[in-house]
């Protein structure tokens, strides 16, 4: 799934903070990780109301606040890995993201997101208003940690000795 997008170069996503989106219409659901892409946490659901100029300026505070280098959007894709229906409206999404921050982006695969946070959130204590509340920031932090996860594979295959002989 090799989506990635920049605003200006086409360059990678640099070291440094990252956010993650979970898109929806209504809600976008943003977790970070810490510099060292450790740890990710679900940090906040964002209600949107469609206005651009409001959700632009929710996304440069978060930037700033944060420290954020980039951004990982789910996207939501088929079981056989195939494009869904909502995918061309998260790259769209992800397009407005990258010019409105000015930061470069990356999709990644988002399936089973919304199952592992249903199953987190399963036994966390929390009534069902709260559980709802925090679902799109949770399934962003899996959308991330598994970014984060994937960007260590690639980083250990890349650097692997040769089998010896």
């Amino acid at each position: 799934m090799p989506r990635n997008g920049s605003p200006s170069n086409g360059s990678p996503i640099p070291a440094g903070r990252v956010a993650s989106i979970d898109y929806g219409r209504r809600r976008i659901g943003v977790a970070i990780c810490d510099a060292e892409r450790i740890l990710a946490s679900p940090l906040v659901v964002h209600e949107t109301t469609g206005d651009t100029v409001a959700d632009a300026a929710f996304f440069r505070r978060l930037v700033a606040d944060e420290s954020i280098v980039g951004f990982v959007i789910g996207l939501p894709v088929h079981a056989d890995g195939s494009d869904s229906r909502m995918s061309v409206e998260v790259e769209r999404f992800g397009r407005w993201l990258g010019e409105a921050t000015g930061l470069p982006f990356v999709f990644h695969d988002e399936r089973y997101s919304s199952r592992e946070a249903t199953g987190l959130l399963a036994g966390s204590g929390l009534t069902r208003g709260k559980k709802k509340q925090r679902f799109d920031a949770v399934a962003a932090q899996i959308v991330l940690a598994s970014w984060m996860e994937s960007q260590r594979h690639a980083a250990t295959v890349g650097h692997s000795l040769p089998l010896e002989d």
